[in-house]
């Protein structure tokens, strides 16, 4: 993994049998809702998640998208996402690893990056929203 971050959380995922295909193995696509389930954990550890940025009149479109397959991931199998916060004041990077949450094997690793968008003017920040990086401080401390 590139950073380990100023924050992270751990999330378990049982990988379910509508996200195998006819070789037993996660197809790629959905290694994404994996990372988003683990977003939003970090999210809400933060206290201010979707919801919350909705809320506060913005939204945080990936912009930035980042895999490395090292190993499927197999029907029955217990992962663990970890998200890493890397990045809060001009953009939201998070590091991702998934591994084996028996063995700790790595099977992917990922990025992703968001940036706030005004939802009245649709308009890119070039900065987070006070808002979000207070929460991010209030979480730090």
């Amino acid at each position: 993994m590139r950073s380990k971050g100023v924050l992270h959380v751990d999330t378990e995922i049982l990988v379910p049998f509508f996200d195998v295909d006819t070789m037993n193995v996660v197809w790629h696509g959905h290694y994404v809702k994996y990372l988003e389930i683990a977003r939003c954990a970090l999210l809400d550890r933060i206290g201010h998640n979707y919801t919350a940025m909705v809320e506060s009149g913005y939204a945080w479109p990936v912009i930035d998208l980042q895999l490395r397959y090292v190993r499927g991931a197999v029907f029955g199998q217990k992962l663990n996402v970890r998200a890493n916060l890397v990045e809060w004041e001009s953009r939201l990077k998070i590091n991702y690893l998934i591994s084996d949450l028996q063995t700790g094997e790595r099977l992917t690793r990922a990025c992703t990056v968001q940036v706030a968008v005004e939802m009245s003017s649709r308009e890119m920040q070039l900065a987070s929203p006070k808002i979000f990086t207070d929460a991010v401080g209030r979480t730090l401390r």
